[in-house]
């Protein structure tokens, strides 16, 4: 063969496997084309923004202790109207505040255990039930009955109160004291504005009295692990849990140590409001973490002598849920305290601070600046009502 017919076949040859390179290559990529065009359709994905923040609010009002000696419910008495009491002329004053809130809170110091048992001062008490009746009249949605005074009257008062309190559960939850462990075991959740609430009221203190072995449930008596398994109770079914304590020293216008302790505790546990009495005196507000604390509103109306004791808080928020992306938390904005006094020399009528005058309370004027310099004394965050209103 001829140099030239080798040289033939060798282009031809490199022709053939040039051109089968390049229909093999346009195959491949048509093939790897639509298999890309394939997959591209059956993963294909949508994006679309969605605002899942979401916020719920409700106003909320707390007052401290209404300790009823018996010359408050002397002066409620009806004359000519057999063991008839009517405290809300006492109130009225009060009420009108009150009555726009959504919830509103009260902690009944006595127990009303009722006339059938003996009115009773000092320092046994005992109350009519006609007190519960002005302070749902008020505008009051819950009360706290764990006090150092619920066992003054023993079982029968206690099982007094609680049928009484029964009688008004469509208007008043009354927690801390019971007549079952079935009525102490049961959660029992409230729900405000599209806000899931829950409420539970503890005492550190019975005054000494004994409560009968078996029958714990007459009153809340603070226990940690009590407390601790309450709270796991309602902590993931309830947006606000809310816990009132009794404790604290009397008369003493800061909180003592077992207090910050029991406040951390709680604060530990996830409660989000804790509202403290007893002192019967005004003590300050503060946060722990995102708990909000109040160690002591003082008494809301009594007989106890000394300004410090006549006048107490008013202290009125703001509650905001907001749901964001699964994840659910509670805040409180608007913290606003307002000074109240009970003039016992003129009815036990409870006055705002800012409808006072010289008459009522000589000097109310530099009482004013003294106790909201107790009430601001933790946080910046709350406000205290002027006395222009």
């Amino acid at each position: 063969m001829t140099r030239k017919k080798r040289r033939v076949r060798k282009t031809i040859r490199n022709f053939l496997v040039v051109t089968l390179f390049v229909f093999l290559s346009i195959v491949a990529g048509v093939f790897i084309q639509r298999y890309h065009s394939s997959t591209t359709r059956e993963i294909k994905v949508e994006y679309k923004t969605i605002n899942t923040k979401k916020e719920s609010k409700a106003s909320m009002v707390m007052v401290g202790d209404a300790l009823i000696h018996a010359t408050v419910y002397q002066q409620a008495y009806k004359y000519g109207n057999y063991n008839s009491y009517d405290f809300k002329p006492m109130l009225a004053r009060i009420k009108k505040i009150v009555e726009p809130y959504d919830l509103a809170y009260y902690n009944q110091e006595t127990i009303l255990g009722g006339t059938e048992l003996g009115l009773s001062t000092y320092p046994l008490f005992n109350s009519p039930y006609e007190v519960g009746d002005a302070f749902i009249d008020a505008g009051f949605n819950l009360a706290s009955l764990a006090t150092n005074h619920t066992i003054d009257k023993g079982e029968k008062g206690v099982l007094n109160s609680r049928k009484y309190w029964n009688t008004k559960k469509d208007e008043l939850l009354a927690r801390g004291s019971y007549s079952s462990f079935d009525e102490r075991d049961e959660v029992v959740i409230k729900e405000v504005n599209g806000i899931k609430y829950g409420f539970l009221s503890y005492t550190t203190y019975t005054n000494g009295l004994i409560v009968p072995s078996g029958k714990e449930y007459l009153v809340n008596v603070y226990d940690k692990d009590l407390i601790k398994k309450e709270i796991e109770n309602y902590r993931d079914k309830v947006d606000l849990l809310m816990v009132a304590m009794h404790w604290g020293e009397e008369y003493m216008t800061y909180p003592v140590e077992s207090q910050k302790e029991i406040a951390k505790y709680l604060a530990s546990l996830g409660v989000d409001l804790i509202i403290g009495c007893h002192p019967h005196v005004i003590e300050p507000i503060e946060y722990i973490d995102d708990t909000l604390v109040i160690y002591s509103l003082g008494n809301f109306i009594s007989s106890q002598v000394g300004v410090e004791r006549l006048t107490g808080l008013m202290l009125a928020l703001d509650i905001k849920k907001t749901d964001y992306h699964g994840k659910t938390t509670i805040t409180f904005d608007n913290i606003e305290g307002t000074l109240i006094y009970t003039d016992r020399y003129n009815g036990f009528i409870v006055y705002p601070y800012h409808e006072l005058n010289d008459n009522i309370l000589s000097g109310y004027k530099s009482y004013y600046d003294k106790y909201s310099k107790v009430v601001k004394a933790y946080s910046d965050k709350v406000t205290v009502r002027s006395l222009e209103g």
